[in-house]
């Protein structure tokens, strides 16, 4: 039976583009923006940000709403990629995936509760204001285990249909955030340093998304088939 291969899939594409998505909000969301507004220790200071820069704040909340949406859709996109030929990894992603959005979702409702607290407060809206802040960041820090793992079925996908090296980076690369979310609490230096390989692995696998996409079953080409029988 003829066969033709199957080129770049669509759906490889998608998937990168919701990636990117997810990059790109939670670096400008928690990286960018939240540094801005949360002064740690000093409850007054945190209130005045969020007074003084109620726009800055609001813009923060839509980036972890973006981090929720692109991640949730990503983890779906992923599931629908490599359901076919790898059921138990693709669910793995889905799954954890997920789970990790629900996480940034409560966060993002810690920040909008704050805000409201810092437009319209009431008892002591500085020690408020700075607890929410405070519970949202480490509901970041605890989310990254199952942002972790889902980096790791990912990779034993890549593994098998794309590069080699990036599937073995995204496994140590979760691997690293699962431990980084234990090193926050135990070993709060290195922390940083283990979710290296994690942000090195996910743009690359970004970048052969949008341009490679991944290799699948041959594609039978209708002609072909007609012509051989």
């Amino acid at each position: 039976m003829a066969t033709l291969p199957r080129k770049a899939e669509p759906d490889a594409r998608t998937t990168g583009l919701l990636y990117l998505g997810l990059a790109l909000a939670g670096a400008a969301g928690f990286l960018v923006t939240r540094p801005m507004l949360y002064a740690a220790g000093d409850p007054a200071a945190t209130l005045a940000n969020l007074t003084d820069h109620l726009a800055l704040a609001r813009l923060g909340i839509v980036f972890e709403l973006l981090v929720v949406l692109t991640q949730a859709l990503a983890a779906v996109w992923f599931y629908k990629l490599f359901r076919a030929t790898h059921p138990l990894n693709a669910a793995g992603i889905a799954a954890f995936g997920l789970v990790n959005a629900v996480a940034i979702l409560a966060s993002a409702a810690l920040l909008g509760a704050a805000l409201d607290v810092a437009r319209e407060p009431f008892g002591d809206a500085a020690s408020s204001v700075q607890l929410m802040y405070l519970v949202s960041g480490h509901l970041w820090t605890v989310g990254g285990i199952f942002f972790g793992l889902w980096l790791i079925p990912m990779g034993r996908c890549v593994l098998r249909d794309g590069p080699r090296v990036l599937g073995r980076l995204l496994i140590a690369g979760g691997a690293g955030y699962v431990l980084s979310s234990f090193a926050a609490y135990l070993a709060p230096a290195v922390g940083d340093i283990l979710v290296v390989p994690a942000s090195i692995g996910e743009f690359w696998m970004i970048g052969w998304l949008l341009l490679r996409g991944f290799r699948g079953a041959p594609v039978v080409h209708p002609k072909l088939v007609s012509s051989s029988a």
